[in-house]
Formats: structure tokens, sequence, C-alpha cells
């Protein structure tokens, strides 16, 4: 009998050991799989705000260390920040954000040191034509960077900065920082190369499951939690048009922006789709990137943006960047001064909430 309980216990502990959830790199460092697996722990927990560019520049400022408009207005960072390495590719010293590579490197170490989620969006350029992301003149760049395409090794060389990039976000202790990583996103659209009516259903799955298994088996880069990111969609069939797969998604998000009434019932609508989506195949669920016109709608962030998010488990929401320069939009994060900062002090103060102050180290990658 003793020895019966014995085992039971034995075997209730190994499959209690081997059920817990991993990303999809088997060869995931040990931090990455505590980030994957506390992730989908926090996510139950309340919703992670995240802001573009937080630490490099925003309204009326840049490179001012230490410096946060979400700080200046609530006391706290963001607890995730997003990044875009637009331009890595050809080796410039500066993103199309004109924000330096090295500084980036240096800020994500810091978000990591102090225990925030860095995540990272890559608007490169159109290999086949050397358009911006945006030059939609082809319908065959996807096809192009593919293996036996014209530019297939000129997008490798592309891939080689990246990686170049990734490698060196290294901790002193060699650590590897990791990162939520999300390329070709917005695909539901057809404003970027890789967009619906730019390339083939087929071709743009090949496109991701090229560059995962670059990146893993060639490069040797393995602290990276891959991000699925369509742009609005109507259905589920929609969203999973283009899904490359299982096997290489540890994200399922979405993008979308507030411009107009509709906003949020689609948001809501979106977020139920992913979350039940994440909840099926065990992944982690948010929205990537959003904004609102929060300049006139001054209870944006309570009214609209939480009071939609709240029923739905979700890690993170990211609002994109408040421009220190002409970028044809304004801010989409507060800032000292702009008219919703008591909103988004209500924002912050509810429990549903979480920024940098309420995660550490300890609890993201350990």
């Amino acid at each position: 009998m003793k020895n019966t309980l014995i085992l039971t216990l034995l075997m209730i502990g190994f499959f209690a050991f081997a059920e817990k959830p991993k990303p999809t790199d088997n060869k995931a460092t040990t931090e990455t799989v505590k980030l994957y697996q506390n992730l989908l722990k926090l996510q139950k927990k309340g919703l992670m705000f995240g802001h573009q560019d937080a630490l490099a520049y925003g309204e009326g400022w840049v490179y001012e260390e230490g410096r946060s408009d979400v700080k200046d207005v609530c006391g706290d960072y963001p607890a995730v920040y997003g990044w875009e390495l637009g331009h890595l590719e050809l080796g410039d010293a500066y993103s199309l954000d004109s924000v330096h590579f090295d500084k980036i490197q240096n800020w994500i170490k810091l978000v990591y040191e102090r225990g925030g989620l860095n995540t990272i969006s890559w608007h490169l350029r159109n290999p086949l034509t050397g358009g911006s992301s945006w030059d939609t003149s082809s319908k065959k760049v996807v096809s192009s960077i593919l293996p036996g395409g014209e530019k297939h090794e000129l997008f490798k060389q592309y891939l080689d900065n990246l990686a170049d990039f990734l490698l060196g976000l290294k901790t002193d202790d060699g650590t590897y920082v990791p990162i939520l990583f999300r390329p070709f996103h917005e695909h539901t659209g057809s404003w970027f190369w890789w967009g619906k009516n730019l390339c083939s259903v087929d071709d743009y799955k090949k496109l991701w499951q090229f560059t995962v298994s670059y990146l893993q088996d060639k490069k040797e880069v393995h602290h990276l939690l891959y991000s699925y990111s369509t742009d609005r969609f109507n259905t589920q069939e929609e969203y999973l048009e283009r899904y490359p797969g299982d096997d290489i998604v540890d994200v399922i998000a979405f993008d979308l922006y507030d411009r107009g009434p509709d906003y949020p019932a689609t948001l809501k609508k979106c977020a139920e789709t992913v979350t039940k989506l994440a909840k099926e195949k065990g992944k982690i669920a948010a929205v990537s990137e959003t904004g609102g016109p929060i300049a006139k709608n001054t209870k944006w962030w309570t009214k609209i943006l939480l009071e939609t998010l709240r029923p739905f488990e979700l890690s993170y929401v990211l609002v994109w960047r408040n421009p220190w320069q002409a970028a044809g939009h304004g801010a989409f994060g507060p800032h000292k001064g702009h008219p919703s900062s008591a909103d988004f002090v209500e924002f912050y103060n509810n429990s549903e909430t979480i920024f940098q102050k309420e995660i550490t180290k300890e609890k993201l990658y350990k």
C-alpha cells in the first residue's frame, strides 16, 4: 500500500512537471521558457500596459536618460516596451524612427534588468524594389525572397543583420534577453509588401517558416517568442487563414486602432476571438498595437480601452509612439499636460492594469 502511494505521488509529480507549457523553440533559453510560462500566468491576473519607444523620446524631448512620457504622467514606467528595427537590415546606425540601434540594445537590457517585457517589430525594406515596407508596387516580393527566389540571398543578409542585433542582447553574465518578436504584422491588410493582396497564403506561411527556421537553426537565436499579429479581422477563419503553425507561434495577437465609432465593438470581437484561440492552443494573447483619439476623447483610457478589454485574459496592450518630430500622427500615449492625463492616472490606478512597479525580473524571468 505504501509503495503504491509513493508511486502515485511520483507519477503525479512527473505529469505536473511534464505538462508545464513551453515555447515552440525546443532550444529556448531558460529565461525565455520562464517568460513564456510566467506570461501565461500573469495574463490571468491583469493587463500589462505597453508603450512604443517609451524610453527613447516623447512629447518635446529625445534621449533624456530615465525619462518616459508615461512616467511623467503617472509616476511609473510601462510594463511592456516596444522597439522598432526597420533599417537594421540595411546596416544603418539608426531606425526608420531615427533611434540609434546601439541605444535600443542598451534600453532593452535595462528593461530586462528592471523586470519589464521587450517586444520588437520590424518594418523591413522591400527587398525586391528597394522601397519601404509600404512599397506595394509588386506582388512578387515574398516569392522573390523565398528559397530559389531572385532576392533570397539578399533576404538572408537581412536576417543575418537581424540575428547579429538579437545576439547582441546579452547581459554581462552572458544571459540572452528574451524578446517577443513580431514580424510581418498586419498582414490581413495590404499596406505592407507582405500583405494579403500582395502574396499567396502559402507564400506568407513559407516566409514565416523560413524566417523562424533560419534564425533558430542557422543563426542559433533561441531567446525569442514569436508573435503572430494581424490587423482587424471579421472571423476566426480570416484570422487563421495565414497562420503559419502552432509549432512556430507563441503569441496570438492583433493590432487595432480606434478610427471610428465601431472601434469598441470590433475590439471586443477581436479580443474575444484571440483569447479563445490562445486558450485552445495554449498560447499567450495580446493586443500588440493600438491607439485612439485621446485628445478628443479624454476618457478613452478607462471608458473605451479598459472597459472593452476587461473581460478578456490578455497579456498586454501596447499603444504606439509619441513622436518627437513630425510623423503624420500625434501622440498615442499620454504625456505631461495632455487632456487625457487624468483619465490615464485612473487607468493606471485600476487594479486590473499592470505597470513596471508591479512586475520584477523574478516575476517574469525566474
